[in-house]
């Protein structure tokens, strides 16, 4: 859950800037709730000039629809997060109500006393930045959650040379992304997952299930590219899949793969030619994943001689939902496939 806040001038007058405003989720030490936002009491009422927007994951963004509202600012984003928030306003019904403002990739923006320079990053998301943000008293450096991959699969690499010109210059402060500070070694590479899925994938007859996070862009076209290169056709369980790849195909991104199959075309095609991209990775009770396991999903049907492979990491907290889907699935003679037994299936978005 993220909601930062940037201040400057006199307290009677001063310019505030809001970075990120994102939600956590509720588990069992909070029974009932399925959301936990911020509380933006201290800002409401502030001379907010601006909400700026790192990238597109629901704990930096998820919050907006319910909060902005109460702390009405323009909203600035890259065109890939710019999308994704349209159709969270929209469904709150106050899209028309926001300014929303598109940020190219490397833009600088005006809000202001401050100047906003995005940087491009690599995250386990598209079109992530970093916030070079220009102050009266120096440059503070908000990098957003990154890593440095060099085969990122898609969108471009963190933009090294930028971050250190800003170094030279001088930076007053850094808000860094310390998800990964207490794990040694270095974050793999997409690149790497994409050789390790296309092998996998290859070895396997039957029906193939790839759970992952739809935001995940990278490794959508990974696991697509997979499946095309060994002749399957990919099929999308769950609404994020719709939506996320909706957002990729209007920034240009998964342009020259095969057309997904449709829920009728997907329920008769044969079963060593397609793969399902499912929701559902961390054991969420209503996504596709879960529905699969209970027999329950109208389109994705699993059983013996068919595998699912998890190309994800457990978050914290999700251990016995996660536990409790694959018992659910090696039930019904699937053949489950984690990063703990084929470790090359998933990398982090965090540098370690």
């Amino acid at each position: 859950m993220n909601l930062n806040a940037y201040g400057f001038g006199p307290e009677a007058n001063r310019e505030w800037l809001i970075v990120d405003v994102g939600v956590t989720f509720g588990d069992l030490s909070t029974p009932g709730v399925d959301v936990i936002v911020p509380d933006p009491a201290f800002l409401e009422g502030e001379n907010i000039k601006g909400i700026m927007l790192t990238h597109a994951h629901e704990d930096h963004i998820g919050a907006l629809g319910w909060l902005w509202p109460r702390i009405k600012a323009p909203i600035y984003a890259t065109p890939f997060t710019a999308y994704l928030i349209r159709d969270k306003l929209r469904e709150r019904g106050i899209l028309d109500e926001v300014e929303l403002i598109e940020v190219p990739l490397g833009g600088t923006v005006d809000i202001g006393t401050f100047g906003v320079t995005f940087v491009n990053m690599t995250h386990s998301i598209a079109e992530p930045s970093g916030l070079a943000i220009d102050t009266p008293l120096g440059m503070v450096f908000h990098t957003g959650d990154w890593k440095i991959d060099d085969q990122p699969v898609i969108g471009t690499k963190t933009d090294a040379p930028v971050i250190r010109a800003l170094g030279d210059e001088g930076v007053l402060a850094m808000v860094c992304d310390s998800t990964n500070v207490f794990v040694p070694g270095v974050a793999g590479s997409e690149g790497d997952v994409a050789v390790a899925i296309s092998k996998l994938i290859a070895s396997l007859k039957g029906r193939v299930a790839v759970g992952c996070f739809a935001s995940n862009v990278a490794r959508m076209d990974s696991v697509i590219r997979a499946a095309e290169a060994c002749g399957r056709r990919v099929s999308l369980a769950g609404r994020s899949m719709h939506k996320i790849t909706a957002a990729a195909k209007h920034v240009g991104m998964l342009q020259d793969v095969k057309p997904f199959l449709s829920d009728e075309e997907a329920r008769v095609w044969p079963a060593d030619q397609i793969l399902y991209l499912c929701t559902g990775s961390q054991g969420e009770a209503r996504a596709a994943l879960s529905r699969v396991a209970d027999g329950t999903h109208p389109v994705v049907k699993l059983g013996l001689g068919d595998h699912c492979i998890f190309s994800s990491r457990q978050i914290p907290g999700n251990e016995l939902a996660i536990g409790n889907l694959q018992d659910r699935l090696a039930d019904r003679g699937v053949r489950l496939y984690t990063e703990k037994d084929h470790p090359g299936i998933h990398v982090s978005g965090h540098p370690c």
